[in-house]
């Protein structure tokens, strides 16, 4: 941390007098997908009955992809499916619109003053640096203190300007507020001025090529490498330095199941708790990478078995496990009982018992 935040002894302080104290270690949730609605689509709304059983977070998406001319709309359609349901073990999330577009201001009180007990996270478009999360932060909290909110809302920012990676530790350590990082390629990429108009994933023209053999005239095998590995790598290494959670954006292209998997999956590898859903194709392919494999969980628990106080080496199969593996043996057992909570299916196939 700089010099310019908060000292310890008031990390952890309300912001406003009568707001919630911030938490001091977030909810445990099971968020594999975000699944983003149009709130202004009343046809859509009509459908979230049962979208809140299949998915883990809905968010109601005030920002891009919603008109100028349907922003309030957005805004009033948000609020009504808030109050229009109990969202149970589903969190429930709103992307608002940037901080500096003619809509965020309202957006932030009339959806705190309406609905602020039901709202989970905000997520906070094009996030450039602490001072962002700042400003929300503190109006959040004279909003939750003037509205009787009883939990602090949490802030989620997206990661889609070149000055938001130069600052993502800062980012993350901003508020106690923060629960977690997205990554946002499209608006990333033109910050960057790349040379792209794809909504994540790879590109055909980045690639590596393999040396030339003995006959120079012989075609030289290329293999496709992925736009998003640094950034991606450098979002997980600041939220998991500050105990908040990463997660992959959006895929763009939902005609593309295999390439949207392979996408997911390399974020999953990397670190990330979960991704976007855009389209309803997505949610299973996101509750697929993001559950982990059941073979994997039968092995990790056998390390854990046999390594009960996770210090020492044991032989496993003729592979050594040492301290260092029982710490990622307990990762994948730790997602592996928060997803049987939810997933009776994978629950039986991973023989843990439910706890709800």
């Amino acid at each position: 941390m700089d010099n310019a935040c908060r000292t310890p002894s008031k990390y952890y302080a309300p912001l406003a007098i009568g707001a919630p104290d911030p938490y001091r270690t977030q909810p445990v949730r099971l968020e594999r997908m975000i699944h983003f609605v149009p709130p202004h689509n009343e046809k859509i709304r009509g459908k979230l009955g049962d979208m809140i059983k299949k998915v883990d977070v809905i968010l109601g998406n005030l920002e891009d992809a919603i008109p100028a001319s349907e922003k309030e709309a957005a805004r009033r359609g948000f609020i009504s499916m808030a109050e229009a349901h109990d969202y149970g073990q589903t969190g429930l999330w709103t992307r608002i619109n940037c901080l500096n577009s003619p809509w965020a201001l309202d957006d932030i009180i009339e959806i705190v003053s309406k609905v602020g007990n039901k709202v989970d996270v905000i997520m906070l478009p094009k996030v450039e640096g602490p001072w962002d999360v700042h400003y929300l932060d503190q109006l959040l909290a004279q909003l939750e203190a003037a509205h009787g909110v009883d939990r602090p809302i949490l802030i989620h920012a997206i990661l889609e300007t070149a000055e938001g990676v130069k600052n993502v530790d800062a980012i993350a350590a901003a508020s106690p507020r923060m629960h977690g990082m997205s990554l946002g390629p499209a608006d990333l990429a033109a910050s960057r001025g790349m040379k792209t108009t794809r909504v994540g994933g790879g590109h055909p023209d980045y690639v590596v090529v393999a040396d030339p053999g003995l006959i120079e005239s012989a075609p030289r095998a290329s293999f496709q490498q992925d736009l998003w590995h640094y950034t991606v790598g450098k979002m997980v290494d600041a939220c998991m330095s500050y105990g908040i959670k990463p997660f992959y954006g959006p895929f763009g292209d939902f005609s593309d199941q295999q390439a949207c998997e392979a996408q997911f999956r390399n974020s999953f590898l990397q670190g990330c708790l979960g991704a976007w859903s855009l389209h309803p194709t997505q949610i299973e392919i996101a509750k697929k990478v993001f559950s982990p494999d059941a073979e994997e969980v039968a092995f990790a628990q056998r390390i854990l078995e046999a390594m009960p106080d996770g210090t020492g080496a044991v032989m496993i199969d003729g592979k050594m496990q040492d301290d260092a593996t029982w710490k990622q043996a307990k990762v994948i057992v730790d997602l592996a009982r928060l997803v049987a909570d939810k997933d009776p299916e994978r629950a039986a196939a991973y023989g843990i018992e439910r706890c709800a």
